[in-house]
This record gives C-alpha cells, structure tokens and sequence, in this order.
C-alpha cells in the first residue's frame, strides 16, 4: 500500500516498521507521528481509509481511550493554574457527588482509576453517553464498587464523565469546549471533543478486531460472570458498543471524554510536544512532574492484568509474561507518559527524550494495550534515540 508523508532519515526505522504493518501486518490505513525536540522528524500515512478510499493526509479517526489523557490534560491545566486542588475531595467542585459514602472521595481518585465507579450497577437508556447531565446524576448517585482510594480499576467509560465534571464545574465550560479553546485552536491541533459535523467526511470508520482465538482475561469475566465489573461496565452504556454505533454522527458530535476523541497521528502528538519541552504555555514544570509521577500500579481490579497509571495517564507496563491473551502493555521509558485507545492507537510524550509519539489506525487489535503494530513504531523510535529494551517492567535505558 502506498506511503505517504515525510520522514528525516535518520527515523528510517520508523517508516520501515509502518511499511510492514501495511505489507504484513493486517494494517488497513494509518498516521504516526514523532516530535523531537519540538520538530516533526516522522509524519506518515497510508493505506485505505475505508474500502478504494486512501488514508489522506487529513484523515482523521476515532482514537478511543487516547480521549483520556486530553481529558486529564485540562483538569492539569486546571490544577497548574491554581484553580483544582488535586487533593482535594471532589465534594468541593461537585457537591452532589458526595452520595453513597463518596464524599471522602478526593479528585486524584479520579484522575488514578481509584474512584470505585467503573460501572453503574443498572441499566442505562439507549443513547446515555450523549447525555452528560445523566450522566454525571447517575454517577453521582452511584455507590463505588471499593472503597476510593484502596485500589485501583480501570475506569474505561465512566472516566470522561467523572474528569470532565470536574472540569466544567471549574471551569464553567463543557469538556470539549474547554479542550477546544485552552488546547487545541491554541496549538492548532485538529482534534475534537465532539466533532464539528463539518468535519464529517473525514473521519475513517472504525474496523473491528478479528476475533481472537482466546480473548483476554478481562472479556472471559464480562461474558461468564454477569454480575461483574467488566460484564456491568460493557452491559450497561446505552448501546454505544453496538456494532457501528460509535460511528455514527450522534457518537462523533457528543462530547465523550473517555473514547470519544477524533483526530490523526499529528493531532495526538502534536498535543503532547508542549509537555515533551517542559510544558509549554499548558502546564508548569512543576505540574508536569505530577503528570509524569506514577500514582498506582500493580493487579487491575477490573482489567485484571498489571496497569501502571499516573494521574490521568498510562505508564510503562511489561505484561509479556503473562498468557498471550493477556500480555500487551505499554512499552515506554520509565519518564514517559501518554494514552492508549482500544486497538492499539496511542499517544504518549518523554520530556526526558523530548519525545512526542503519536498513531492511529481504523483496523483495531484485539489485545488491551499498545497493538504490536504500535508498539513496533515506538520501539523503533526509542531504537533511533539510543535506547535499549530490557525485559522486566517496561522500562527503558540508553
């Protein structure tokens, strides 16, 4: 399939591993993007868009959990500037939040996958992710799953909702909106929460990944044990994981801060460049140093493999030792810090590099975290900048 873009020769590595994902790899149309010091050195894409479509450079797609670091990226910004005390208890912001013993809740709990509330335990109406106000009254109203702060579990959907509250309550502006004017006009990024319907025409449809011969331990719960976290959390969405829903213009057009995110490679890294120089005009130093910290790490209570989270990002992770079904993580330096999205689509930056990466295609992989395909261009950057691999907690040395 043809390639397209550019790439310094010295990141050749780069586009020889996107090359094999489309020759080889059961890729159907994808960007990446790498940032060094603050210069595009990689920005590729190809392949088909949808079917005698090719992927443009303008192609835009649906990134899923990448969504999530853009959210936890404006409570930051919130909390740099003095206007969100991190540890403080969400009751401050969101008063009503405080229902069914949640009160003690502070708002790190929520930026670390610690708040108890991956899931609601009843059904949701057909089209409750498009209500926000629902939403964020049924959470608010919900009682956690584990005591906040004892643990930590991925919250894959509710997380949007439970950040994003967060932000409009002190900001006075919807997630996206925020995102919009404090992000991504001021950096010219073309990325959305809750896309324009304008842009429309460019976003390449999501393609299912095959079903895998064994799938990982977290949809092995949610298929046999009804009454579990994972089983609750895929049942009750109000039909967003319906086949094609989440394509659809009403998904795009809401402001979904979890895995609603749409734009490219160069929209993913280009939103992490400011905070691989040091923050930039977004956060301080300081606060980047939050960002990058690791706040929990170890079992998942609703994954059920190893996660590594700082507040609000994904951090390193070595599970090739676990089952193949269950062995993908993360695979960074230990100062990095970014987002995956179902599939395999991830964002992420090293200020110790100075390194922003980003990729996204619409074919997904079946696995929970960076796809193989992924992670081949990310190792060959880490490759290109002198780094070598070690086994054993994903992490990275020169």
């Amino acid at each position: 399939m043809t390639v397209q873009g550019t790439c310094d020769p010295g990141f050749s590595q780069v586009a020889e591993e996107f090359e094999a994902n489309l020759a080889s790899r059961g890729e159907v149309g994808a960007s990446v993007c790498v940032i060094v010091d603050g210069e595009v050195v990689v920005d590729l894409w190809g392949g088909e868009a949808a079917p005698g479509v090719p992927w443009q450079r303008d192609t835009i797609g649906h990134v899923w959990s990448c969504t999530k670091g853009a959210t936890a990226l404006c409570a930051h910004m919130l909390a740099a500037r003095g206007e969100l005390d991190l540890d403080a208890p969400v009751v401050r912001y969101w008063p009503e939040y405080g229902a069914q013993g949640k009160d003690a809740t502070l708002v790190r709990h929520l930026l670390a996958h610690q708040a108890g509330l991956p899931a609601l335990r009843e059904p949701l109406p057909p089209g409750a992710f498009y209500d926000w106000k629902l939403m964020a009254e049924r959470l608010a109203e919900e009682e956690p799953f584990w005591a906040p702060g004892t643990a930590h579990g991925y919250h894959a959907l509710t997380f949007g909702y439970l950040v994003g509250e967060v932000v409009r309550r002190v900001s006075g502006r919807s997630l996206g909106t925020f995102f919009r004017e404090e992000v991504a006009e001021p950096l010219g990024l073309e990325f959305w929460l809750g896309l324009p319907e304008e842009q429309e025409g460019r976003v390449a449809p999501t393609i299912a990944a095959d079903p895998p011969q064994i799938p990982p331990t977290f949809y092995i719960r949610a298929f046999t044990d009804p009454a579990s976290i994972p089983a609750l959390l895929l049942a009750h969405e109000g039909g967003y994981m319906a086949p094609g829903e989440s394509d659809s213009r009403q998904a795009h057009a809401a402001e979904f801060g979890a895995i609603g995110g749409i734009t490219n490679a160069r929209g993913l890294a280009g939103m992490y460049r400011p905070l691989s120089l040091g923050g930039g005009d977004l956060v301080s130093r300081e606060q980047l140093q939050v960002m990058a910290f690791t706040a929990v790490a170890g079992g998942d209570t609703v994954l059920a493999v190893p996660t590594h989270f700082s507040l609000g990002f994904m951090k390193s992770v070595d599970n090739r030792y676990l089952p193949p079904a269950d062995s993908e993580g993360a695979l960074m330096s230990a100062t990095a810090f970014g987002h995956a999205g179902m599939g395999g689509s991830v964002g992420f930056c090293d200020p110790a590099a100075r390194l922003a990466f980003g990729y996204t295609m619409n074919k997904q992989g079946p696995g929970l975290g960076i796809n193989p395909r992924g992670q081949a261009m990310v190792d060959a950057t880490y490759r290109t900048l002198g780094y070598q691999q070690v086994r054993g907690g994903g992490l990275w040395y020169i």
